[in-house]
């Protein structure tokens, strides 16, 4: 079998970085999930890409994903956010954000970690799907119905279905790369 990219990451080289480097690599870092919970938050009803072009805005503008510094913005901040070009200037999710990063601290504080936590649900272990073309990757699953009705019931905003398997995708919490795909082995 000849092996070849995911399809849905060939066009250009920001897109083939960011699946050949990151995405379905396990993530356990607590200040890296909490970068991809924020980006997928402020990807839902926008396309990956247009997030992942603006990557290094949204870090400069949220303080490097540092969640204990973001729980504790106030408004003069949500308003210096609303004038930065270089996010997605949508005010519910800046303010979810905000709020996520003080839900996050609070998983931190029951199960000693975010990682700890979020793993959990897929018992520490990645699961290894094997898809051999775009149409079988699914868009959300009963594990991620059940994680984000969980994150939801812990106050998360932002959370559905169809965002927290995105996260699962780029966190490496499942490893959907098509069976041809070199990454599938890495």
């Amino acid at each position: 079998m000849e092996l070849k990219r995911c399809p849905w990451c060939e066009k250009d080289d920001l897109y083939r970085r960011y699946h050949d480097l990151e995405w379905g690599k396990p993530v356990r870092d607590d200040q890296k999930l909490f970068e991809f919970l924020t980006l997928e938050s402020f990807q839902a009803g926008l396309s990956w890409y247009t997030i992942l072009s603006k990557r290094d805005d949204f870090r400069r503008a949220f303080d490097q994903f540092d969640y204990a510094k973001i729980a504790k913005y106030e408004q003069v901040k949500v308003e210096e956010l609303m004038q930065d070009a270089g996010i997605v200037r949508n005010r519910l999710k800046i303010l979810a954000t905000i709020n996520n990063a003080k839900c996050f601290m609070e998983i931190q504080k029951k199960h000693g970690s975010f990682s700890s936590y979020i793993w959990a649900f897929v018992g520490g272990t990645p699961i290894i799907n094997t898809p051999k073309s775009v149409s079988e990757v699914p868009a959300r699953t009963e594990l991620s119905d059940a994680l984000s009705l969980d994150l939801k019931k812990n106050g998360f905003k932002f959370m559905g279905s169809t965002v927290v398997y995105a996260h699962m995708q780029a966190t490496g919490m499942v490893c959907d790369h098509l069976i041809s795909c070199p990454s599938k082995a890495s």
